[in-house]
């Protein structure tokens, strides 16, 4: 099975906007299987989208997953591409399907713009960690993106054997040229076992980052280098947002229980619940 090649600019940019189309239209509650039915007319026919759209409809209807379409596309699709996907898709993960298609779209985004392996890594990455899509198979989805190289693939895959042992900044600045000239000040004849991956910029943001939260490494990356930021949402499962739908529906269950037991004694009292709009004064 052939695997993806990196396409040309124009695939990107129509992949972008079939992502944030197909976003906004599930987000009006449309479903999945009309809007790929239609949007495959609105992208750019000179690009091979249309057609990978239409076979992600017809697998859709066949399996009832689009994940399932994205990974017998591969040479089109990457596998992160499908993975994303697939983890929106999984019921015990808690993201999204409206979360996936932004980090797809931004992903193509910034793959239209002047991409680089190492902010691309850092997105897929912080993409994975922020949305706990897991380690275990998203590093290898990465891993076979064919922005990467062998040198990268190779770093990828000691990022996952690595992963939670040794602090990620850690990682970023050894594989930077910034290390390399740190250890040359001390011994001219150094030369790194493996190349430098990452420049001497990110090599000393990494190692102004060293013991702390990932996040801050990731933010500074985007801040000083332009590097794609991955969504941010709102948590709906954090502890305020839970009690606040707590203490409504205790409230709920307060009216209901005074109306019942109004009921009882034959005192119904209706002013509590308001006057309905057909009958207010327009005067008021």
């Amino acid at each position: 099975m052939s695997t993806a090649a990196v396409l040309d600019r124009e695939e990107y940019v129509e992949q972008a906007y079939f992502f944030r189309t197909f976003r906004e239209r599930v987000a009006d509650n449309l479903a999945a299987q009309d809007i790929l039915a239609r949007v495959h007319e609105e992208v750019l026919s000179t690009t091979r989208l249309p057609l990978a759209i239409q076979f992600l409809a017809t697998e859709l209807r066949h399996s009832g997953l689009l994940a399932t379409g994205f990974g017998k596309l591969p040479h089109y699709f990457t596998p992160y591409q499908a993975f994303v996907v697939a983890q929106a898709e999984d019921e015990k993960q808690r993201f999204s399907m409206p979360t996936a298609l932004l980090v797809l779209e931004r992903e193509a985004a910034y793959k239209a713009g002047q991409p680089t392996p190492a902010g691309l890594f850092v997105y897929q990455f912080e993409a994975l960690a922020r949305n706990r899509m897991g380690y275990v198979e998203g590093l290898p989805a990465m891993s076979a993106d064919p922005f990467y190289d062998a040198d990268w693939k190779g770093f990828i895959d000691e990022v996952r054997r690595q992963a939670g042992v040794v602090d990620f900044a850690d990682l970023v600045y050894l594989r930077s040229e910034l290390y390399v000239q740190d250890k040359r000040r001390t011994d001219r004849e150094y030369e790194p076992p493996v190349p430098p991956i990452f420049g001497a910029k990110e090599g000393k943001i990494a190692r102004a980052s060293r013991g702390r939260d990932p996040l801050y490494l990731f933010a500074a990356l985007q801040r000083q280098l332009g590097y794609p930021e991955v969504p941010r949402f709102n948590q709906k499962d954090d502890l305020a947002t839970k009690f606040e739908a707590i203490a409504k529906r205790l409230n709920e269950l307060e009216t209901r229980l005074r109306l019942a037991e109004g009921e009882q004694r034959g005192n119904v009292d209706l002013t509590q619940f308001g006057k309905p709009d057909i009958l207010k004064d327009d005067s008021e």
